[in-house]
């Protein structure tokens, strides 16, 4: 079986935009691997005992991106586990360096139509709550934050199956681990 310390990091982190899926891998890789699961922004949740959608509202999207950083940073950190970063924190510079010292890296790729359709209903997306375009803002959002994703170590599209994804993820990170154990 896999072990994170085989990769030579600390922990998984697994990226995306909103809905491409980084809570539900997440979580099941996690299971299936019996190790910690961290989600961020349900950290951020439970260390502000506000949602995040209240925290956009009353303190502005600046202070969201503050108290991001700080638990994403805490968290990239912990070893042996699985983490889900929120959609937007690959903006930061810091956040992006901690997760090439300490992470291996996954990027769930999902096509736009695939997004809005996951999202659409959702409540819970203060970027998109507000705003009537929501292809033009995912796609926005996409654009700004591509060049950033596209450097994970290993990119991989969720547009279908689960458990598809998950296999392929199984796949790669035994693979990653067995180069390593070589190179010692």
């Amino acid at each position: 079986m896999f072990n994170i310390s085989e990769i030579k990091k600390k922990n998984v982190c697994i990226m995306g935009l909103m809905g491409s899926g980084k809570s539900v891998i997440g979580r099941d890789l996690s299971k299936y691997y019996n190790i910690k699961f961290y989600d961020t922004d349900k950290e951020i949740e439970l260390k502000t005992k506000k949602s995040i959608n209240d925290i956009f509202e009353e303190d502005g999207e600046l202070y969201f991106r503050e108290i991001e950083e700080k638990i994403c940073l805490e968290l990239l950190t912990n070893n042996d586990c699985i983490i889900s970063i929120g959609g937007g924190s690959i903006i930061s510079k810091k956040i992006r360096q901690s997760i090439k010292q300490n992470s291996y890296s996954i990027y769930l790729q999902v096509k736009l139509n695939n997004l809005v359709n996951r999202v659409k209903s959702s409540k819970k997306r203060p970027l998109l709550n507000k705003n009537i375009n929501q292809k033009k803002t995912l796609d926005n959002l996409y654009n700004e934050r591509r060049k950033f994703y596209e450097k994970a170590d290993f990119i991989v599209n969720n547009d279908n199956d689960k458990f598809e994804v998950l296999e392929k993820i199984k796949i790669k990170l035994n693979s990653y681990a067995k180069k390593n154990i070589y190179r010692k």
